[in-house]
């Protein structure tokens, strides 16, 4: 057996300098010189990360999205050329914008089979050539993109372009590694290296200072994050500094974790409006978009930005009319601001007041939920989504995590799962399609805890089903999928509506690009890949077909609830 040496190997000793745990390859011809170092290295049995075979190119990015939102930890995704990485580009931009760490690498040929001794094939001549190279696809979808030109370049790049992927902000890189490079012999670096951690960013102490003094000074202060729960450390300084001052916390609509405990009386729900003409301050913690229209502000308030990275370079248009930023980590800032107002003092009668005035709105808010669930659970002749979600909350497991690929019912998935804990609820961002992928992805970091996948009926027919599912059953990842099925794209009738309230749809009472009504039974998609496969039309059935799937789940065996709502 003789050992090549060449340009597979240099990469994929990048991938062990690096820690990577798994590949995620949608296969493509280029890639035979990193199959021979996979088999090498199983064969040699060297350390280094799992190579998963995956049939869809969003299953393979989707998948390493899931798995960086849990984990943080970028890893390596395998696509075909040109085209491999347009059949991804979907998933990618969705991991730019949840800020998803990962490489991103596929190919081209630069001889076209004119260098003698090396045929990279006539494909590359024939059909996959792309102008200026497959990089010159990738600005708009990854955070950096480049070319790894040479042999003695190739190893370095790919550390390279995994560090900048970790980097705040993190996202997605490319690297696009040419056949001839892969295919070259390479000489191992003289002093081989991994990858140090990312350096801790702090806020200097004078901007925590006067944070705290601005905090003890307002008097109708207002916190809004988005995405503060994507580290469970941040999400309890937060809840620490918010008791502290009895500030309410605001989740708005570009919400995509669970930032704050949505029973602790503090938490005000989605809808800033309440706070619009009082707020006086606003603190805005990880928060990219807090409302809408983006002019719509709160009159009154003083706004201040802790955020890492405040301005998010892959957004258009941004308007945070921010008064001051503070870009330090975000966990040790809100820990230091905590510390600052407890030695500056404050008014302990001003924020009894306000703790009592926000526990009251609380309760206001929680009694609105509870007599939702009450209609919708004495509706017995359909199911109400919510009395979906409150069956979902009663019965899944404290541990389960809830990953969201809804989107007329991601609001009430959010209000009636009441979530406390930051690590359990993950929203899918950008164009649908990718939902089973992250999830499995979400699975594959925390084999040990219950998934359940949330998605609309139009988002799953959007998703490549079949290499989904069959990642699921290849990969042992058992998986509970949940319909929410209304046999329409709302959304799209909603849109149309709210531009023609009285127009010529209406009067016809027809709406192009709605209807999903002939669309076959979801759940015959599950009997193919071992799934145990249910669809519910009876409200009386809902509590036990649930109970089925999430006792199949629990035994190792996938589960695809199809269930049809009201609307």
């Amino acid at each position: 057996m003789k050992r090549y040496i060449d340009g597979g190997e240099a990469v994929l000793a990048a991938f062990r300098a690096l820690g990577m745990h798994y590949v995620f390859c949608a296969s493509g011809s280029e890639w035979a010189p990193l199959w021979e170092a996979v088999v090498r290295q199983r064969q040699e049995g060297l350390p280094g990360p799992q190579y998963l075979d995956l049939w869809h190119e969003t299953v393979a990015v989707g998948m390493a999205n899931g798995y960086a939102l849990v984990t943080g930890k970028p890893q390596a995704v395998l696509l075909h050329a040109g085209p491999g990485l347009l059949q991804g580009s979907c998933a990618i931009h969705g991991a730019l914008l949840a800020g998803a760490p990962m490489l991103v690498m596929s190919s081209e040929s630069v001889t076209y089979g004119e260098r003698a001794g090396c045929d990279p094939g006539s494909q590359w001549y024939r059909n996959l050539s792309i102008v200026g190279g497959p990089h010159a696809l990738a600005p708009g979808i990854f955070k950096w993109a480049n070319q790894a030109p040479t042999i003695e370049t190739v190893h370095e790049l790919t550390i390279r372009a995994t560090e900048m992927a970790q980097r705040a902000p993190a996202g997605p890189c490319y690297l696009n590694v040419p056949v001839e490079v892969l295919l070259e012999a390479w000489t191992p670096p003289r002093f081989p290296h991994g990858a140090a951690a990312a350096g801790r960013k702090l806020s200097p102490p004078e901007e925590i200072g006067q944070l705290a003094q601005r905090l003890v000074a307002a008097k109708h202060p207002l916190v809004m994050t988005e995405t503060a729960g994507r580290s469970p450390a941040a999400a309890r300084a937060l809840v620490e500094l918010c008791e502290l001052l009895a500030i309410p916390v605001v989740e708005p609509q570009a919400a995509v974790c669970a930032n704050f405990p949505r029973s602790h009386p503090l938490h005000q729900g989605g809808n800033v409006e309440p706070f619009m003409a009082n707020a006086d301050l606003v603190l805005l913690v990880n928060c990219r978009a807090p409302w809408y229209p983006p002019s719509n502000r709160p009159p009154l308030a003083t706004t201040i930005v802790l955020d890492e990275v405040p301005q998010r370079p892959h957004i258009v248009y941004q308007v945070l009319y921010a008064d001051a930023y503070l870009e330090g980590d975000v966990e040790e800032t809100l820990r230091m601001t905590a510390a600052a107002v407890r030695e500056r003092g404050f008014d302990s009668a001003l924020i009894a007041q306000r703790r009592e005035r926000h526990a009251s709105a609380h309760a206001a808010l929680a009694a609105a939920t509870a007599q939702a669930e009450a209609k919708a659970a004495a509706n017995g002749a359909a199911i109400d989504a919510i009395r979906l979600v409150q069956e979902l909350r009663e019965q899944c497991a404290p541990a389960t995590i809830f990953v969201d690929e809804t989107i007329t019912h991601s609001r009430v998935i959010q209000q009636h799962l009441r979530l406390d804990q930051a690590d359990r609820y993950y929203y899918v961002q950008g164009g649908l399609g990718q939902g089973i992928a992250v999830a499995l992805g979400v699975k594959l970091a925390q084999r040990q805890r219950p998934v359940v996948l949330l998605i609309g009926d139009g988002s799953f027919i959007y998703n490549p089903i079949v290499p989904s599912l069959a990642a699921a059953r290849d990969l042992q990842l058992p998986l509970l999928v949940i319909v929410f099925n209304n046999r329409q794209y709302l959304s799209m009738k909603y849109n149309h509506l709210r531009a023609y309230p009285d127009g010529a749809a209406v009067n016809a009472r027809y709406f192009p690009g709605v209807d999903l009504s002939t669309q076959p039974d979801l759940a015959g998609f599950a009997a193919p890949f071992g799934m145990l496969g249910i669809t519910v039309t009876d409200p009386a059935l809902l509590e036990t077909e649930l109970r089925r799937a999430l006792d199949a789940v629990a035994a190792g065996q996938s589960a695809l609830l199809n269930v049809m709502l009201d609307k």
